[in-house]
């Protein structure tokens, strides 16, 4: 069953009409990311070029017998401060570690969230696809709306930080910090990807239903489509494939649900 969805969703997301659809996302966060790439690195850039350091220096001699003490302030300004730096060893291998570390994680965090949003504007559309194409019988019920998705993404975002902020003291525990660093962003992902997919499809009492019954099974999908969008830019691409591959598995619970009601 899980092999057989996978395929098919791989062959409906290599159609030119889902390639076009797969493009947009990515178009759109690289806009949006350089943009902000480029005005940050400007502001940084503006204050390393306005920051200042004084470094003071003790010098002890001895003449005569009698000891001197001579003190020596030096100054790096602009450009002089990312010299000094850079010059000393340790300080460079920190700052490169910490920059990369931190943007790094910036870059994917911005990325998943912009895709995020440009796909769920995409969502109804796919979906739409997917029912002529696979489930004509399977008439889509859900009430989505552009302003309750968006409304969602930006309440999903809020406690995904808030659980970000909550695990602080996990993140200094070796191999543990690893998964709890992913918990909020997994949990972002699967909330957001599954409230896209489910509100076009099912009414909201169809799907506490079918979360009740086949919520692990959901999960452990959307965290296999979440260790794939971990793959730098991955989600960029694939995203319209997590909801091809998402869109089945609701369109088939939606179609054996309502078989059980109507026998």
């Amino acid at each position: 069953m899980e092999k057989s969805i996978f395929l098919i969703s791989l062959r409906d997301f290599f159609t030119p009409k889902m390639l076009k659809y797969a493009v947009t996302p990515f178009v759109v966060s690289m806009l949006i990311m350089y943009i902000v790439f480029f005005y940050f690195a400007g502001s940084m850039l503006g204050n390393i070029h306005n920051a200042s350091v004084h470094i003071m220096q003790s010098q002890e001699t001895v003449t005569n017998g009698i000891e001197h003490s001579n003190t020596m302030v030096t100054t790096y300004t602009g450009s002089g401060v990312m010299t000094f730096l850079m010059s000393h060893i340790l300080t460079a291998w920190i700052f490169s570690i910490f920059f990369y570390i931190i943007g790094g994680m910036i870059v994917l965090v911005i990325s998943i969230i912009i895709a995020i949003i440009v796909i769920s504007f995409l969502t109804p559309f796919i979906l739409k696809d997917l029912q002529q194409k696979h489930y004509p019988d399977v008439q889509m019920k859900g009430e989505d709306a552009i302003l309750s998705s968006l409304w969602h993404i930006v309440a999903s975002f809020i406690l995904s930080i808030l659980m970000f902020i909550l695990f602080i003291p996990f993140y200094f525990i070796p191999l543990l910090n690893i998964i709890m660093l992913n918990l909020p962003m997994y949990y972002l992902f699967h909330s957001v990807l599954t409230y896209d997919v489910s509100s076009n499809i099912v009414t909201p009492n169809e799907n506490k239903q079918i979360l009740y019954f086949s919520g692990n099974k959901i999960k452990m999908r959307t965290l296999l489509l979440y260790i794939i969008s971990l793959i730098p830019f991955a989600i960029l691409f694939a995203g319209v494939f997590y909801v091809i591959f998402l869109g089945h598995t609701y369109f088939i619970e939606a179609k054996q649900l309502r078989n059980k009601i109507n026998n």
